[in-house]
């Protein structure tokens, strides 16, 4: 059996399909190249592959990873020229390369997720490295979320790991985030923009990279 690791981007073509239906078009896409994937076992198999963390609708993403396993030897070369003829736009394979097939799970080898920001602001560029600096220097920051099941409360301080201001110009500035991701907890771009001052929606959430556990 081999173990194959994708890395892969996700435009805005695809920004607004669920975490579900990418896992179905990957299958369909993988069916359609014949490419030989190996099953669970049990009464209802399905393909072993796995995303490591699901973007949020609307998210884009350009290190988006996944692990897919194979019943037979297929080399990273004529696995990526195979998919390469089936996948629609918005998803571009990066790299692909083999890894142990004992190896951890890949979910639960993530850390952390950086993001790239962009929101709309009439903001000067000290008063938003005033507000990152505050946020950073924050012991714990009360935060609650709406859910359908309802109020949801947590401190959002120990999800963020760094911010800093990529850019600024008038009425417009990018901020990267490097979060927590894994089974702790998960910070969210749009709720840390909001914490530091900004009213409207980020006009483009961008995922720059997954920071997967060192062994």
């Amino acid at each position: 059996m081999q173990r194959l690791r994708l890395r892969f981007s996700r435009g805005e073509e695809i920004k607004y399909i669920s975490h579900l239906d990418l896992l179905r078009l990957w299958q369909r896409a993988l069916n359609r190249a014949e490419i030989p994937l190996a099953y669970s076992e049990g009464f209802s198999p399905h393909p072993r592959m796995s995303l490591a963390a699901p973007l949020a609708l609307g998210v884009t993403g350009e290190a988006e990873l996944m692990d897919i396993f194979l019943a037979r030897w297929s080399s990273p070369h004529t696995f990526t020229a195979a998919m390469g003829r089936q996948l629609p736009p918005g998803i571009k394979i990066e790299q692909v390369f083999n890894i142990a097939p004992t190896m951890p799970s890949l979910q639960s080898q993530v850390r952390f997720a950086e993001y790239k920001v962009g929101l709309e602001t009439d903001k000067e560029q000290t008063e938003i490295e005033s507000a990152i600096n505050a946020l950073l220097d924050k012991e714990s920051i009360p935060w609650q979320h709406q859910r359908d099941t309802g109020t949801r409360h947590y401190d959002l301080r120990p999800l963020v790991e760094d911010i800093w201001l990529a850019d600024w110009r008038k009425g417009y500035s990018n901020i990267m985030m490097r979060l927590r991701c894994d089974s702790s907890g998960s910070g969210r771009p749009e709720q840390v923009a909001a914490a530091l001052g900004f009213d409207k929606y980020p006009d483009a959430i961008h995922r720059t990279q997954l920071i997967l556990q060192t062994q």
